[in-house]
Formats: C-alpha cells, sequence, structure tokens
C-alpha cells in the first residue's frame, strides 16, 4: 500500500536519494530541510509516515517527534541515523519511535520492507480503532452489519470506499440500516477523529434548511439574534450525511451543487468564503436516476453524488441473516430494560422468517422491543404482533400479488379501528408511521385516510 511521506533531513543528496526511492513505489512525499520545516508541515498537513533524521541543527529528529506527539493521530516516526548515534536511536524506540535506518543506506530495499511494514501497521491500527469506535457509538458489530450473503459484497465495497474521501451515495428501502453504513464508513475513514453530523432533509422545513446546513449572519432574516453555525461548519474535519436527499427542494438542490464543486459556501446573510472540509454522504430511498429523468432531482447534482453508489438489499432479501440479527435485538433490547431473556422459540424464529418485513431492519427492531417487553423466560409466538404471525412470505408473481394484497387489507382494517389515526394505526401494525406513510404511497391510499 502508498501512502503520504513526510521526509525530514539536511543532507540535500541524501533527501533526494530517500524521495526517489519513495516515489517509485508510489508514495506521495514531502521534504523538509530541518526540524522546524518539519514540524510546520505535520501541523498543515497530515501524514502517514515521517522519515527523520536524528542530529539536525536547531531541532533534531527526537526534538520532533516528541513535538508531534501533541497530535493524538500522529504518524509513526523513523529516525535516520549515523553508525555512531545508533544507540541514541535505539533510547529513542524506547519513548515511541517505531524504528531506525542507518545511512549511508547499503539497500534500497530495507528502506522499501520497513515503509511497507509501519504503513501496513497504521493501516490494522485505524481499523481497529475504527472498529473500537463503532461500538462507542452504538454501532452493531460487523457480523451483524454485515449478516447474510446479500451483505458480503456490500462489506467488500465499503471496505474499498472508506478509506477514500469521496462520496457515497446509499441506497435502499427505508429501514435498511442507511445511517448506521454511513457511521460505519465514517469511522473507518481518516475522517474518523472528526464529527459525524447526520441531517434528515425530509424533516426540516424547506425555509429553514439553508440555514440549518450553512449557517446564518446575525440579522440575516427576522429571529437571527446571533451567528450560527450551520452542519456543514460542525461537521469540519469529519462527514456530513445528508439523509433522505431525495426530499431536497430544487432550489437548495442548486446551493448544495455548488457547495460539492466549489468546497466552499457562504451562511446565509454573509459573504465570507467558507471552506467545507467535509466528506459527502448521502442516503435515499428514491431512484434518484429516476427521479432526475423526471425532472424532480437535479442531473447535475445527481452525477456529482453518484461517485459511488452502494444499495442496501431489504430484509426479505437477508432471510439467512434474519435469525442473528433477530437475536441480537432481543439481547440488545433485554440488556436495557434490565430483563432477562433466554432467547426466541424455534417456532418465533418461524414466524419471523415467513413474514416480508415492508418495513426492513427497522420495523424488525420494533417488533422484538415489544416481545422483549412482553416476554417472560424467551420470546414466542404470543409476543409478537398479529400482522407477522398471520403473514406467510411469498415467492414471486402470484404469491407476491396475494402478499401485497394482504398486507394492504390489514393496512385498511388497522386504519378503519383507528378512525384514519395513522399513528395508532402504525403502533397496531407493528411498525414505525414512516413506513406506513410509505406503504400507502406505494398502494396509492394516501386520500383513504386523515393526516
Amino acid at each position: 500500500m502508498t501512502g503520504r511521506i513526510l521526509v525530514v533531513e539536511d543532507d540535500a543528496t541524501f533527501r533526494g536519494l530517500l524521495t526517489t526511492i519513495l516515489e517509485d513505489d508510489g508514495h506521495e512525499v514531502t521534504v523538509a530541510a530541518d526540524g522546524a520545516a518539519g514540524l510546520l508541515s505535520l501541523k498543515r498537513t497530515t501524514f502517514d509516515l515521517v522519515l527523520s533524521d536524528l542530529k539536525m541543527p536547531n531541532m533534531g529528529g527526537v526534538e520532533l517527534f516528541r513535538a508531534s506527539r501533541d497530535d493524538p493521530s500522529a504518524p509513526p516516526f523513523v529516525l535516520i541515523t549515523a553508525y555512531g548515534t545508533v544507540e541514541e536511536a535505539v533510547t529513542a524506540i524506547k519513548e515511541g519511535v517505531s524504528d531506525f535506518l542507518t545511512k549511508p543506506l547499503k539497500d534500497p530495499a530495507t528502506l522499501r520492507a520497513l515503509v511497507a511494514r509501519l504503513l501496513e501497521e497504521r493501516r490494522r491500527d485505524r481499523r481497529l480503532v475504527a472498529l473500537d469506535q463503532a461500538e462507542l457509538a452504538g454501532l452493531p458489530p460487523l457480523e451483524i452489519l454485515f449478516a447474510g450473503a446479500a451483505m458480503q459484497n456490500i462489506r467488500r465495497l465499503v471496505a474499498d470506499v472508506a478509506a477514500t474521501g469521496s462520496t457515497v451515495l446509499i441506497g435502499g428501502e427505508s429501514g435498511t440500516g442507511k445511517e448506521l453504513l454511513a457511521r460505519y464508513i465514517h469511522l473507518s475513514s481518516p475522517r474518523r477523529s472528526g464529527p459525524f453530523v447526520a441531517v434528515n432533509c425530509a424533516a426540516i422545513p424547506e425555509n429553514l434548511l439553508e440555514s440549518e446546513l450553512f449557517g446564518h449572519e446575525r440579522g440575516a432574516f427576522t429571529g437571527a439574534s446571533s451567528t450560527r453555525q450551520g452542519r456543514f461548519e460542525l461537521a469540519s474535519g469529519g462527514s456530513i450525511m445528508l439523509d433522505e436527499i431525495g426530499e431536497m427542494p430544487l432550489p437548495m438542490q442548486a446551493k448544495l451543487l455548488r457547495v460539492l464543486q466549489e468546497r466552499s459556501f457562504q451562511r446565509v446573510g454573509g459573504s465570507r468564503e467558507i471552506r467545507a472540509d467535509v466528506r459527502v454522504l448521502a442516503a435515499s430511498n428514491r431512484d434518484l436516476a429516476r427521479e432526475s429523468a423526471a425532472g424532480r432531482f437535479r442531473e447535475d447534482l445527481y452525477y456529482r453524488l453518484n461517485v459511488f453508489p452502494v444499495t442496501l438489499p431489504p430484509l426479505r432479501d437477508r432471510r439467512d441473516a434474519l435469525d442473528d440479527l433477530a437475536l441480537f435485538f432481543v439481547r440488545q433490547h433485554a440488556r436495557g430494560m434490565g430483563k432477562k431473556v433466554a432467547g426466541i422459540a424455534t417456532s418465533a424464529l418461524k414466524v419471523l422468517r415467513d413474514y416480508h418485513w415492508p418495513g426492513n431492519i427497522r420495523e424488525l427492531q420494533n417488533v422484538i422491543e415489544r416481545a422483549v417487553i412482553l416476554a417472560r423466560g424467551e420470546v414466542t409466538c404470543t409476543e409478537l404482533p398479529e400482522t407477522v404471525t398471520s403473514s406467510r412470505s411469498g415467492g414471486n408473481g402470484e404469491e407476491n400479488g396475494i402478499l401485497k394484497e394482504a398486507e394492504r387489507d390489514a393496512i385498511t382494517a388497522a386504519l378503519k379501528s383507528t378512525a384514519g389515526n395513522r399513528r395508532l394505526a402504525a403502533e397496531r401494525l407493528g411498525i414505525s408511521r414512516r413506513t406506513l406513510q410509505y406503504r400507502l404511497k406505494e398502494y396509492g391510499m394516501l386520500d383513504e385516510t386523515q393526516p
């Protein structure tokens, strides 16, 4: 693997030799002629590795190493030393220096092997830190997040793109875990030590969305009594997730496109250009290509976002993972409630596998939470909602048509029994109101109910 390497060496000839060897291997090399210049480079830029001479005027390699340790994400250090100062380099290793090289360099292969080993160790350490932070952030273990055969290609795609700064467009039905995946991408990236800011574009009124994203200056509009940072500023150095971006109004899409193109923006009512030092992760349960063709989403913005598309499969295509997901949610909710729940009865697991899960993982989590509340010892069919226990999964063709008709009938019955109250109907169905809204729209039933 290649990396960004800082070479700090006062001998111009030897500095040039190191640079040539490293650049021939594909590394991006920055050079500094002394310790002070090297420290300035470390403050301005992030590096994967530093090669520094031990003895230099004003600030030597050990002093530079110590000064760099103020940054918790400081890169590994290699000291370059003459034979007479090897003992000093060995002593510095006890302080945390990774290794040392002697000069003159006898064999370029020695340098190449050392650099490759340290870059690989740094990559592995970053991955482990990302996994630890994922647990702290409330993310499920990787074997749960990527459970099922349908998720294995997603896992490989995410592993490739996470370490880059590329924009990722996450698609998939509502409830498939798009925000969880975005959080994992952030925590697996070089920006993991920065903030992760999620914005639900559908939940913010159109007249407030620009201020919410980019902030505003004092007096920019009625009620703007003070200057306020927007979400892009708050996410500086990290990642911003624009959830349900397909719901963003067209005028706002044009302003977002400018930010993505120029990597800068202005607060509402302001004139100062602010750098957008963020990685953009966007998500939508709509088909943005189709929305773009229909004129409901800007084509140029779609292509700007669609750098690296990842589409999450629905839960009905992850049936081989359903047992693991359900048991994970049982343990999670039981622990949160302080209850002892042994697990799920075999008969209940069969019912869960046979259900079609229109609300996907979010619906499964809600169903399990309800079941854990009611459970005595273990989750059985008795604790599952009637919409789950009375359903059977269909195959394709006629069976799918029958399944959808049964789902529509269940929604109609729930709305009728609650006098058209969607919140109560969703609770009775064991799904979220958002999922119910999605199904009403899918089946053309929005006009048949009260708001």
